[in-house]
């Protein structure tokens, strides 16, 4: 488990004034089908801060896969970009130790204070990495966001390792100072 979130949940008690485990109970008592009206319960019924609600609605989610296998699964039948994805990581993890790395289902989202970044293996031979730059023009291999829509203000097309170059390891960069 990464270092920020667990601490977090070590802080939840004071900070909330109950355990995740708790947390958990009182969401099951009352079966939200969207994320966001879990959250709004939280904040509005029990007084818990957004980020704390956010995280407590995001690990309650029943699912039995770790942070692993959903990286595992998106991959799957697309072995050949998996590199690029643990590329990507790596570089990522250079640029500093505030950085949170949050698989999902079909992507794994980069954040700091925001998320910066998003890896999605978008076909079986291409990786788009999805980048948060307000304020920058579509540019050389940075293009507009595409199926990202909002979620990223742009996106960098990757079919193999090369193309984890310099502009990319840059770009990256950029998006991570901006993210404070």
């Amino acid at each position: 488990m990464d270092q920020a979130l667990q601490t977090m949940i070590d802080n939840m008690p004071e900070k909330t004034g109950k355990k995740l485990t708790e947390w958990f109970e009182i969401l099951k008592q009352e079966n939200f089908v969207k994320h966001s009206e879990a959250v709004t319960f939280l904040k509005t019924e029990h007084g818990v801060t957004h980020g704390f609600a956010n995280t407590i609605v995001t690990l309650s989610k029943d699912t039995k896969d770790s942070p692993e296998e959903l990286v595992s699964n998106q991959y799957g039948g697309k072995e050949s970009l998996k590199p690029i994805y643990d590329l990507l990581i790596s570089t990522v993890q250079k640029l500093g130790d505030d950085i949170v790395i949050t698989p999902k289902k079909a992507s794994v989202s980069i954040i700091r204070k925001n998320q910066f970044a998003l890896i999605k293996p978008a076909t079986k031979k291409r990786i788009d990495l999805g980048l948060k730059l307000k304020g920058v023009a579509v540019q050389g291999r940075l293009e507009n966001s595409g199926p990202f829509g909002t979620m990223c203000t742009h996106r960098i097309q990757l079919k193999n390792l090369t193309e984890v170059d310099n502009e990319v390891i840059e770009w990256l960069a950029k998006a991570y100072k901006s993210s404070v």
